[in-house]
């Protein structure tokens, strides 16, 4: 689809006002941010990793204040779901969850003698699933078809969630107790696995000194765009250029993942598919309509690691596939 230069430019100042607003409030996270939003406008999902403390939550329940829904009868993109859908949603995941919890339920009415459906937190535009590793597996596969499909069946009845469903989960390391890690399948539908890491010294400083004004403003910030502008967005996104030498090294990257003998299985169709998703959005949050090198060289390893299994042998996993796709890239540089 063909996008015009002011479309393309009301895409990034979109993208451009929610990391500055979220800036404002989440410190130190410049490059998670970047990430969070490049997903969002790839039409994917993220998966934050860290330690409890890191600013996980409140980096996912700030960017849901951040879209609005839009005024009414003013939508540019007519939701395809029958059912209400709320701006922001947070499900707090624990071990006792049961998949209706997730979904919804159909409920008795004995004075119609009919069921209604209770709608389940997914019907929302931004789902937080907030430590989604604290639940069992049968909650965990309840988010499959929400993720990969955007609908939820239940008892021979499809409902349809809203286009600009995205979910923001979040996830402790696996050592810590209580955890049930995420099937590979489950990780596949992430479009990107993103580590919060510490923050240093001066910026932990900052948030010490100024946290009751952080809290505040993480309760009280304006929306900073609404549901139609991420997803005209989203249709700018895929508009964005990707020459056919990048493309074949896309190809080229995901081919050597499954040659490799470091690695027990590669990358899917679908991650090369997801690549080049996310080096597009790159681009779009970089303020360019075409994509480069250096965009596939920094969001590879956000896609593909959390795709990939490494034998033991391998060592670190991220310096392990920087090697595998340094011939590829020096290829691609050197064509440039």
């Amino acid at each position: 689809m063909a996008v015009t230069a002011e479309q393309h430019g009301a895409a990034h100042r979109t993208v451009s006002g929610i990391c500055s607003s979220l800036e404002r409030v989440i410190k130190g996270r410049s490059d998670t941010i970047r990430l969070v939003v490049a997903a969002l406008v790839a039409d994917g999902h993220v998966l934050l990793e860290d330690y409890p403390g890191s600013g996980k939550t409140t980096l996912s329940k700030t960017l849901g204040r951040l879209i609005s829904e839009d005024p009414a009868g003013q939508s540019r993109h007519p939701s395809a779901a029958r059912d209400p859908v709320l701006p922001f949603r947070r499900i707090q995941f624990t071990p006792d969850m049961l998949p209706g919890d997730v979904l919804g339920v159909n409920v008795f009415d004995p004075k119609t003698g009919q069921f209604h459906f209770m709608h389940g937190p997914v019907f929302a535009h931004i789902v937080l699933a907030d430590e989604i590793n604290r639940t069992g597996p049968k909650v965990q596969a309840a988010f499959l078809e929400c993720m990969a499909e955007k609908q939820v069946t239940l008892d021979n009845v499809t409902r349809p969630l809203d286009q600009l469903f995205f979910v923001l989960g979040t996830q402790n390391p696996l050592d810590i107790a209580g955890t049930y890690p995420l099937p590979q399948v489950q990780l596949d539908r992430f479009l990107f696995k993103v580590p919060m890491g510490y923050v240093d010294a001066q910026t932990e400083g900052s948030i010490l000194e100024s946290h009751s004004a952080i809290r505040e403003g993480s309760l009280s910030i304006e929306p900073a765009c609404t549901r139609s502008d991420i997803l005209d967005a989203r249709i700018a996104c895929e508009a964005v250029h990707v020459q056919p030498s990048l493309r074949e090294a896309i190809v080229a990257i995901v081919q050597a993942t499954r040659n490799n003998p470091m690695i027990q299985f590669g990358a899917s169709t679908r991650a090369a598919l997801m690549l080049q998703s996310a080096v597009r959005a790159w681009a779009l949050i970089n303020g360019r309509d075409y994509a480069t090198e250096d965009d596939l060289n920094y969001i590879a390893p956000f896609v593909l690691l959390h795709r990939l299994r490494f034998h033991a042998g391998a060592g670190d996993a991220r310096d392990a596939l920087r090697a595998l796709m340094a011939p590829v890239v020096e290829r691609l540089v050197r064509a440039a």
